[in-house]
């Protein structure tokens, strides 16, 4: 599917109806680990901004984290790969594996869904559209939801499927395009907020093809604003830059001030800064909204550059190396 239409259609995600294959085997309880690597994570990461007490993991490197004691087999390990072949999982599908844990697979196909079948392991086999990871988090947000058994949030979500509409941001986007075109975007969000701007870093490398980073507030006025109280020797070093704020209306009062405050202080520097404000009536909304927004955006600056907007070669490329 073209990434235009993928972006267009991504509503339409949500009205997807996850079921788990080998259910039987599937072990209940509320501590889990997500063992996923780029976008198979994304997804899991949103979990901890919708629910920042859920007992949830999120590890992304081989094998599995190291837990004292029996903390490792209390929890469900959920192996989060998208193509079913990414390295670091299938480690961790050995390893869970050899240990004797509870395993469940989320992943469209590859080896790790012939092996859960093979296994007796619980799966949900999501669709395979042809979208890259980082544009399927619709169905595997869902696919999360049901696999730690959140019945009510699947609920609240689904309604995203006309609730949201991502045509109502493209203008909007291809104009924010216009504006970044030629900088460095660095988005910065509350700590709650952390993986709707670190989506949105993701967004731009991946699609857009260049570099962007992002940070969170408190801890960025501590260390990394101080990397833009330029001179005229330094200047050259920070110029590129784009600040855009993602301002969540019920962050804390604080966090609030901090946010006004370093705008100003960057405005002062002449440095170009975007605030954005999180829209929606719920959590996810709010999410999805602002992830569409960032879509297309980095939509139209791929094609500013003239880059390819949905391939990530370079990963590929490495992929073969390392092989």
């Amino acid at each position: 599917m073209p990434l235009y239409d993928a972006i267009k259609n991504f509503n339409k995600q949500f009205e997807y109806e996850p079921k788990i294959g080998n259910e039987g085997s599937l072990k209940k309880g509320d501590k889990f680990v997500v063992a996923g690597m780029g976008g198979s994570h994304l997804a899991a990461d949103m979990l901890k901004t919708w629910k920042p007490e859920l007992d949830l993991i999120i590890h992304g490197d081989y094998g599995l984290p190291p837990l004292r004691g029996d903390d490792i087999k209390e929890r469900l390990i959920i192996l989060s790969s998208y193509s079913g072949n990414t390295e670091e999982v299938l480690s961790s599908y050995e390893e869970a594996k050899r240990n004797n844990l509870a395993l469940v697979i989320l992943s469209v196909g590859g080896k790790l869904l012939e092996s859960a079948k093979k296994d007796g392991i619980p799966y949900v086999q999501m669709p395979d559209v042809g979208i890259q990871p980082r544009s399927a988090l619709g169905f595997s947000l869902k696919a999360l939801l049901k696999l730690i058994g959140e019945e009510a949030a699947l609920e609240e979500v689904a309604r995203l499927a006309y609730a949201l509409a991502p045509e109502e941001y493209e203008e909007g986007g291809a104009v924010l395009a216009g504006r970044l075109n030629g900088f460095i975007p660095l988005i910065y969000s509350s700590f709650r907020n952390f993986s709707i701007a670190y989506n949105w870093k993701i967004k731009f490398n991946e699609t857009a093809k260049i570099p962007a980073f992002c940070n969170v507030f408190p801890e960025l006025n501590h260390n990394e604003m101080t990397g833009f109280d330029v001179n005229r020797k330094t200047k050259p070093l920070s110029e590129k830059f784009y600040f855009i704020f993602l301002q969540d209306e019920v962050d804390p009062s604080r966090i609030k001030k901090r946010m006004e405050v370093l705008d100003k202080l960057l405005r002062t520097r002449d440095f170009p800064v975007e605030i954005l404000k999180l829209e929606g009536k719920t959590i996810f909304e709010k999410i999805f909204s602002s992830l569409v927004l960032a879509d297309w955006i980095s939509y139209y600056l791929a094609e500013q550059y003239g880059v390819e907007a949905e391939q990530v070669p370079m990963v590929e490329e490495f992929k073969k190396l390392i092989a």
